[in-house]
């Protein structure tokens, strides 16, 4: 959480709804642009500490939520607040409030559908848009579960994203909170394979974590990195985080996205996709496929990793960031 991890370069700030956000603000240097990072699942922005070091040694200004359900940032219980388009109004008040009036966006995982949200909406905010692991998602149409594992498993052999059923019951956020240590295992994995065996399939992250069951953690992550984790989800729990899921399966944005015809939420800025060629749920073929359908004016970089782009190469990210900024700012 922002507090913690950065407590010298954290604020907080109640926003015009009565919503308090925790979030890393570091002022750019003359002439330099700033960055609007938005983290996904289950994360806060801690996760952003390789970027936020390399972008401020850069001179760039820097802005990372802890996003709503998470860390510092309130954690409503009602799935309304939860709504994309809302989430998205609360990041354009961040920026107003740091004087920022355009930022280079950044998004990871369930961060690029709020960031989508937020280009297609306030695409003037930005000068570009970095999506990694998860392709720009367009708004618009209904979100349809059975149709996403229906789809993934006739293209890959395999349900992408069968967790998400389980994730979306009311006993999940309890289950994970009594296993932190098997749920923390299951999500950053050595073997990146872990996740086509145990997350993909429906049932499948339940019974793992039911279980207790562990696995040998990434080499990539440090015994602090683990202890700010266990310490943030400690105290903040797995509901606020889980309603994200919880709101997109049950309609909650449907009525905020009604009036967007199919191939009418095309991204309106430029866009760099990172895809992760050992992500077995995002996987980079359909993110590839995505980001050619829309977005338009999109570059795509390929990088040998599992989903946790900026935390397993934080040089080859921080490197396609500075130069993407130097592309769209200049």
């Amino acid at each position: 959480m922002a507090s913690v991890a950065f407590p010298t370069q954290a604020k907080k700030a109640t926003l015009s709804d009565g919503t308090t956000y925790g979030y890393v603000a570091i002022p750019a240097s003359a002439g330099n642009a700033t960055f609007l990072l938005l983290h996904g699942y289950p994360s806060t922005s801690y996760d952003w500490r390789h970027q936020i070091a390399a972008l401020q040694q850069a001179g760039y200004g820097v802005i990372a939520p802890d996003l709503l359900g998470y860390g510092d940032t309130d954690k409503p219980t009602d799935l309304k607040a939860y709504r994309l388009k809302v989430m998205s109004s609360h990041m354009v008040e961040i920026l107003d409030l740091e004087k920022v009036s355009r930022a280079v966006l950044v998004a990871h995982d369930w961060g690029v559908g709020l960031a989508s949200r937020l280009a297609f909406y306030h695409g003037n905010r930005f000068y570009g848009l970095v999506t990694m692991a998860v392709s720009y998602t367009a708004p618009g149409g209904k979100f349809d579960l059975d149709a996403v594992l229906e789809r993934t498993k006739a293209a890959f052999g395999y349900e992408t994203h069968g967790y998400w059923l389980w994730h979306n019951s009311d006993e999940a956020a309890a289950e994970i909170e009594a296993n932190p240590e098997s749920m923390f295992g299951l999500i950053f994995p050595q073997d990146p394979l872990l996740w086509k065996s145990d997350i993909c399939p429906r049932d499948k992250a339940a019974e793992w974590v039911r279980a207790g069951r562990t696995a040998p953690l990434a080499s990539w992550l440090t015994p602090e990195d683990r202890d700010m984790h266990h310490q943030v989800f400690s105290k903040g729990g797995y509901s606020g985080p889980l309603s994200w899921y919880k709101a997109m399966i049950r309609g909650f944005n449907n009525e905020d996205e009604a009036g967007i015809a199919a191939g009418e939420g095309k991204c309106p800025v430029r866009n760099l996709f990172i895809a992760a060629k050992q992500d077995y749920i995002c996987r980079a073929e359909m993110g590839t496929m995505m980001t050619n359908m829309n977005a338009p004016d999109s570059r795509i970089e390929a990088v040998d990793c599992g989903h946790w782009v900026q935390l397993e190469e934080p040089e080859v990210v921080n490197k396609l960031l500075i130069g993407f900024a130097k592309e769209v700012v200049n």
